[in-house]
């Protein structure tokens, strides 16, 4: 078998056989096959495509490339939850001991931010001594001893992923539904959790703009899963604006606790309830989603959502204080205002511009490298929709050491971020659309 005949099929539109896929991904990772080949057949993937079978065969090739994590030794069925990735997107913060709370293992490895996307480990380091750097035996210990733990992706996790992901990062092949798919699944399979649900954003501030794109890598995703055995959901949601106000490590944490505490923004709250729901179903611990948005509801009323955090941040070496006294967390120097210029109604903020912002401020990395300041941020003062009179603030930037002219850049950008408007326009849907097996369906919430 030879490297150029597979390249050649692929650019030539033909369909590769298992055998040939692990052929690339074996000799990739061993070093037998150079990058300049391995762009090559990622370049011809992005114009021609893979079929379900090719993609899921792909994805079982990443995942058999390092260690896979056995949970079978934890009782109950363990789910994972993955988004693609967004602005003030703290769900995770939420939903692990939300749902963990409600008798559902949670077993999540997740990853740092990149660019204007923040990234769950970073935010849980704001807990001074948390520790996300765990073993596979001590993350499997912990979700049998307290039914949930988050852990930083290990190196023997799907190392042909990231070995393939920085290729595709300098090819101009990162956009390809069949590569991101199988980029995804790869480590949801490796990570071990038996059912998986897939929060699949859409909107400006999001990987794919519109619910179109959302929708064709849903099914990408969801097909995977059904090929390789794991129940898998996708719900598609909306990111023309932050989710939640606060964009920015410890600011997002202080936003999930009060989301536990019943206090949290509409919308992340609604976005948990949702994802959380389809987690509990897929759990087997409720027979319908609205006797699953029930239970959920009822565990951040009662408060045991918010024992549960508590509970996790312990176990993983964390300051549990820090969510009863959040001035334990990260805090920045000083806040400075971004004011409207003029009367009216918040008619889009671009949440893209608002992530960029805080990346800029220091809440991110524009390289992979680069260290982060987990005090730093943007807040919102109002969500699309509300009213704003000029010279109020519609946003606040925490702010540590920065030139002054770049500061001033950064409100600017913010400012322009938002668009005010005379009239109230009417609120985009947060929740699209559910994928799963069954098809792709339109969401309404339920009724209980």
């Amino acid at each position: 078998m030879r490297t150029v005949d597979i390249i050649e099929k692929k650019r030539d539109g033909g369909e590769l056989s298992a055998e040939e896929i692990r052929f690339l991904i074996e000799g990739y990772c061993r070093g037998d096959i150079p990058d300049y080949q391995m762009a090559a057949w990622a370049m011809a993937v992005f114009f021609r495509g893979m079929t379900a079978r090719e993609t899921a065969d792909l994805t079982l090739a990443m995942a058999n490339s390092g260690d896979r994590v056995d949970l079978s030794p934890i009782p109950g069925i363990k789910v994972d939850k993955h988004s693609t990735g967004g602005v003030g997107d703290t769900t995770t913060l939420v939903l692990a001991p939300l749902v963990a709370a409600a008798g559902v293992p949670v077993a999540k490895m997740s990853g740092r931010g990149l660019g204007h996307t923040g990234g769950t480990i970073d935010k849980l380091e704001s807990f001074a001594g948390f520790r996300t750097e765990l073993s596979i035996g001590q993350f499997i210990e912990q979700i049998g001893q307290h039914g949930v733990a988050i852990m930083s992706q290990t190196a023997d996790i799907t190392p042909a992923d990231k070995k393939l992901y920085s290729l595709r990062d300098v090819t101009a092949t990162v956009n390809s539904i069949p590569l991101i798919a199988s980029s995804v699944m790869s480590k949801k399979i490796a990570s071990g959790a038996d059912a998986i649900v897939l929060d699949v954003k859409a909107g400006r501030g999001a990987f794919m703009k519109t619910t179109e794109e959302a929708v064709a890598l849903a099914k990408a995703l969801v097909d995977i899963g059904e090929k390789v055995g794991r129940e898998t959901v996708a719900v598609i949601t909306g990111m023309d604006e932050p989710l939640g106000f606060a964009v920015g490590n410890a600011l997002e944490v202080r936003e999930a606790i009060d989301t536990l505490r019943g206090r949290g923004p509409w919308d992340l709250e609604e976005l948990c309830l949702t994802l959380g729901a389809h987690m509990v179903m897929l759990g087997g611990k409720a027979a319908a989603i609205g006797e699953a948005r029930e239970k959920l509801r009822q565990l951040l009323d009662s408060g045991l959502a918010l024992k549960k955090l508590k509970e996790l941040v312990a176990a993983q070496g964390g300051n549990p204080q820090a969510i009863d006294r959040p001035e334990l967390l990260p805090q920045a120097r000083r806040i400075v205002p971004v004011a409207a210029d003029r009367d009216g109604y918040v008619t889009a903020i671009d949440a893209q511009e608002i992530g960029l912002a805080a990346m800029r401020l220091g809440a991110g990395r524009a390289t992979r490298d680069a260290k982060i300041d987990l005090s730093v941020g943007v807040v919102l003062r109002c969500k699309v929709g509300d009213a704003v009179h000029a010279g109020e603030s519609i946003a606040d930037l925490y702010v540590n050491d920065i030139p002054r002219e770049r500061l001033a850049e950064i409100q600017h950008s913010v400012k322009n971020a938002f668009a005010i408007g005379p009239t109230a326009p009417a609120r985009k849907k947060l929740i699209h659309a559910v994928v799963s097996k069954e098809g792709v369906r339109d969401w309404q919430e339920p009724h209980i």
